[in-house]
């Protein structure tokens, strides 16, 4: 059988701040690109790229959801932050080229249209209230409508009373910024105990955050319908899952929102099907993105077709990129900018952003390594990050 077209040549490009981009190359010149990003493994992530590349290489592009079962259960070994990452930008390039050959953005390729425009919400920094203040009031100044901010910095295990204290304090600034008409989330980045997070949630109550996000680690999934029960605040998590199976024991703990990252959990083929999976819990799909331009577009297309998609985290603008800003490596910003709080439907074909290879290439040639900071209790233990 002689296929349509194959791919001739896989690449991959680890740019600032923390990025991996994945470039897919046809014989008939079509290119796709797609984000790979795992922030602090980029090498790593970038290997098991170059090894998915020797299976990739003379296959029909076309054939998206065959590559990803073969990349994904084709070995012995399989699953992970890192190879679902690179099955992530893989998997999204791939889809690029589809909708690319076909004229059209993906999320018509993934049955149509279920709304024109996306909620968004931005990050705001910011170590006592004042800062928040200033932050949010920047936020608002472009148009958006929902901000997220971190509960704290580095927790002590069982959570002090100035701690407690603290986040209190800087979440009532953020209330009274936003008034009752916005809204605010609160990201415990897992760093609380499920005994502080339980303390912190009768805190927060009166304050009505938006959500309160990764109240434990991942590991401790196990334990977070114990939150679950103690709270009314809406519990999201799942930027640290990477597969339904993973999203499953703590959609079953009654999460209310599901933060798949769609460079993280094997891209827009499985991302599709955790949002289907938690759509029979009544559960949302708010996809974590604090990442590059790829993979905000990407979570895009899968928002335009997914009908219990609530809001979008982006990072345009965030206090902690360095080096590189999110529109950065795109040729034309036009598709990503905000309107009343939010995007509007992409239409361009495949992602539907242009991807500015010659930044990209640049980019890379000067990429330095990024790690995450190493961060430890008073007694020199290591404390969660």
């Amino acid at each position: 059988m002689t296929i349509a077209d194959e791919i001739t040549r896989v690449e991959s490009f680890p740019v600032a701040p923390r990025w991996l981009f994945v470039r897919i190359e046809t014989r008939e010149g079509l290119v796709g690109w797609g984000e790979g990003s795992l922030e602090g493994y980029a090498d790593v992530v970038r290997a098991a790229v170059d090894q998915f590349a020797e299976y990739l290489l003379g296959k029909d592009p076309s054939r998206i959801e065959d590559h990803w079962q073969v990349l994904t259960k084709g070995q012995f070994y399989r699953g992970g932050a890192v190879l679902a990452s690179a099955v992530s930008g893989v998997d999204q390039a791939l889809w690029d080229i589809a909708g690319k050959r076909l004229g059209v953005p993906v999320h018509e390729l993934l049955g149509g249209a279920v709304r024109d425009r996306i909620r968004a919400y931005g990050w705001v920094g910011g170590d006592d209230p004042s800062e928040v203040a200033d932050h949010i009031a920047a936020q608002m100044a472009v148009g958006l409508t929902a901000v997220k901010m971190n509960a704290s910095g580095k927790m002590s295990r069982n959570g002090s009373v100035a701690e407690l204290d603290g986040v209190v304090a800087r979440v009532a600034s953020a209330r009274e910024v936003l008034g009752p008409d916005r809204d605010v989330a609160v990201d415990l980045h897992g760093r609380f105990t499920l005994a502080t997070a339980r303390r912190v949630a009768g805190l927060l109550e009166p304050l009505h955050p938006f959500f309160m996000e990764e109240p434990v680690v991942p590991e401790n999934s196990h334990v977070i319908g114990h939150l679950v029960d103690a709270t009314t605040i809406p519990i999201a998590t799942g930027e640290r899952l990477y597969s339904r199976q993973e999203f499953l024991p703590v959609l079953n703990a009654g999460i209310a929102i599901a933060q798949p990252d769609l460079s993280h959990a094997g891209g827009i083929s499985e991302v599709r099907r955790i949002a289907s999976l938690a759509d029979t819990f009544d559960v949302q799909l708010a996809p974590h993105c604090p990442l590059g331009p790829l993979a905000l577009a990407a979570c895009l297309q899968v928002g335009f077709s997914t009908p219990n998609y609530l809001i979008q985290e982006q990072s345009i603008g965030i206090h902690y990129n360095k080096g590189a800003e999110v529109l950065d490596y795109v040729a034309d910003t036009a598709p990503l900018a905000f309107v009343d709080g939010g995007f509007e439907r992409l239409t361009g074909p495949g992602l539907g952003i242009e991807i500015d290879e010659s930044a990209v290439r640049t980019a890379s040639a000067g990429w330095e390594r990024w790690q995450n900071p190493i961060w430890r209790h008073a007694d020199g233990s290591v404390a969660e990050w």
